[in-house]
């Protein structure tokens, strides 16, 4: 299974895995966080990301998920890519996390991070809209 680091600012990633946790009943082995901090030694960061993608690493690589593009989490996140065994993608947000958690059983990296982008752009819509629902669990199947 590809394992999810989520690299973000503060307690962000901790909070988005809670809400993974309130919607699926449980948090999944394969998604770890490392919280960036103002006081953080960005060094030091890159140094504990490593060993989280060890720990995270089965053989079919890793899906980075960061907040702000630019941002030092995103800076690290960046170092800590590997092309084809170690991806990231920015602007996590809940929809996003959800679609590669759910949808994650037997796709590939790059197939992770397609959805990934997928289920972050598709579940931003006007909540004045009612042609637009953002529904994860379904959208696996359509893709």
């Amino acid at each position: 299974m590809i394992g999810i680091l989520i690299v973000a600012h503060n307690g962000l990633g901790d909070s988005l895995v809670d809400c993974v946790r309130h919607v699926l009943g449980s948090t999944p082995t394969h998604v770890k966080v490392l919280s960036v901090l103002a006081s953080d030694n960005p060094q030091q960061k890159e140094a504990e990301g490593r060993e989280l993608i060890a720990q995270l690493d089965t053989g079919e690589g890793v899906l980075i998920l960061c907040d702000v593009f630019g941002a030092t989490p995103s800076n690290i996140a960046q170092r800590l890519q590997q092309p084809g065994h170690v991806e990231g993608v920015a602007g996590v947000n809940l929809p996003m996390l959800l679609r590669v958690i759910v949808c994650s059983r037997d796709k590939s990296l790059a197939e992770m991070a397609q959805r990934a982008l997928d289920g972050g752009r598709e579940c931003i819509v006007s909540m004045n809209s009612e042609t637009k629902v953002c529904d994860v669990a379904t959208r696996c199947a359509d893709n």
